[in-house]
């Protein structure tokens, strides 16, 4: 190595701002932190239950008119299309879980300053349809057709 020459900038970048959460992250982690923190705390399984879907109501409850209509009608389609999902919040959405695990979420459109709110599955949900499927939906509004078609994607999801 030539004596002028300067050796290589270290890569790894801990100060870079395309490394770091958004506030909007950050607050999810926080979020979901807390549920932990308050689930290990709930009593019996009844109590866990009723306190698990009254804390996804009250989330609902805190949302912009637009996404609390939505949610509340998609806590509605999902309690009815599938009663043995539990609802529960993961990173401070509401979510329905089948054995504690996630199969599906509502994430309002001013949880990361989106256009729009998103319906989303995760890995648990049975929706596998070839090599290729959708695992979230854009929602700007919900029709009764919409309603209809996330009443029997749910449905699939959680057998």
């Amino acid at each position: 190595m030539n004596d002028t020459q300067k050796p290589a900038e270290n890569t790894t970048a801990t100060d870079s701002s395309s490394k770091r959460f958004t506030d909007e992250e950050r607050g999810a982690m926080k979020e979901r932190a807390q549920e932990l923190r308050a689930s290990a705390r709930r009593g019996s399984r009844a109590d866990k239950a009723r306190e698990e879907e009254a804390a996804v109501l009250a989330k609902i409850a805190e949302m912009s008119d637009s996404d609390r209509v939505m949610a509340e009608r998609f806590h509605a389609v999902v309690k009815a299309s599938a009663p043995e999902l539990a609802p529960k919040l993961w990173y401070g959405m509401p979510s329905y879980a089948r054995d504690g695990k996630v199969v599906c979420f509502f994430q309002s459109a001013q949880k990361f300053n989106t256009r729009y709110a998103t319906l989303g599955f995760s890995d648990k949900a049975n929706l596998d349809e070839g090599a290729m499927w959708p695992t979230s939906y854009a929602l700007k509004e919900l029709t009764a057709a919409d309603e209809a078609r996330i009443g029997a994607l749910v449905k699939q999801a959680a057998n």
